[in-house]
């Protein structure tokens, strides 16, 4: 079985001394990266995308979104992407390791943005107008900031990419109410709290009950979290991040199914089967079938 590839920001940086920020057009990205990009694979690092012309298919953790002028992407550390992009693309992207911003903004984590911190948010915005246009202009002074010899290059660099966070967070927020009151703010961290959680023990903790003691809240209560930011029950959310670990097992691990099933913390297959089904509609092997074809 074939692995999927972790790529770095150095790989991209064609002998630059700094791995902690990449910047390019798409255009010109699209031809330093082909012979890293041109197959799916994942990152090391967070990312942000903006498409200016063309059309295509960006796949993320096996979710294809369209691509059209004003389609702003996100990526986070070790999702699976790929895209099939028409000949006249176009746009601008920007690579940032972990490190790189939260050296700078002690108190503001990456994963607190929600398109960076939560498996249930969308990984793309589209934007109109007004917004692609102020986004625009952001990108290109990231990019004119980047190529400069200013003195404080990087802080200049963390404030843009700051303003365009924050900016798309709060377009987000169009979408998701609960972000927008004070009540909703809390619900929101709350969650984001959860899925922290998750991350650090869905394979051994599937349990509402496990996540709510270490919230020091209710199932109940957790529940109506869940409901009220992303429409999901609580153990949905918990099963959709456990099954999302094993599509991305299944495409990079040379391990049997029995094997990655244990991994996940499922002792006998034919229930792990069962809930891969239920969540994604098709059987792990139907899964493999589908995109190692």
């Amino acid at each position: 079985m074939n692995s999927i590839s972790v790529l770095h920001i150095d790989l991209f940086q064609a002998g630059k001394n700094s791995a902690d920020f990449y910047f390019n057009t798409m255009k010109n990205h699209l031809v330093v990266g082909h012979r890293h990009i041109e197959k799916p694979h994942r990152h090391d690092f967070y990312a942000a995308v903006l498409f200016t012309k063309g059309k295509g298919i960006h796949e993320i953790d096996f979710q294809k979104y369209e691509v059209s002028e004003g389609s702003l992407f996100f990526l986070s550390p070790g999702q699976i992407h790929s895209w099939e992009l028409s000949e006249d693309i176009d746009g601008y992207i920007f690579f940032c390791s972990q490190e790189f911003y939260e050296m700078h903004y002690v108190n503001q984590k990456l994963r607190n943005f929600p398109f960076f911190g939560s498996i249930s948010f969308p990984r793309k915005l589209q934007l109109q107008a007004t917004d692609l246009q102020q986004n625009i202009n952001l990108f290109k002074a990231l990019g004119k900031e980047h190529q400069s010899k200013n003195s404080m290059k990087e802080g200049f660099i963390l404030s843009l990419m700051s303003q365009l966070f924050i900016n798309a967070t709060r377009l987000f927020s169009r979408d998701f109410e609960t972000l927008e009151s004070s009540a909703g703010l809390s619900y929101f961290k709350h969650y984001q709290d959860f899925e922290g959680l998750i991350e650090e023990h869905f394979a051994k903790q599937k349990s509402i009950a496990y996540y709510a003691s270490l919230l020091g809240i209710s199932s109940k209560h957790l529940n109506r979290i869940a409901q009220t930011v992303v429409q999901k029950t609580a153990t949905d959310v918990i099963t959709e991040r456990v099954v999302l670990e094993a599509k991305r097992m299944l495409m990079y691990l040379d391990e049997s199914l029995v094997e990655i099933a244990f991994r996940l913390g499922y002792e006998e297959y034919s229930y792990f089967v069962r809930v891969f089904r239920k969540s994604s509609g098709m059987t792990p092997t139907q899964f493999m079938r589908k995109y190692k074809a």
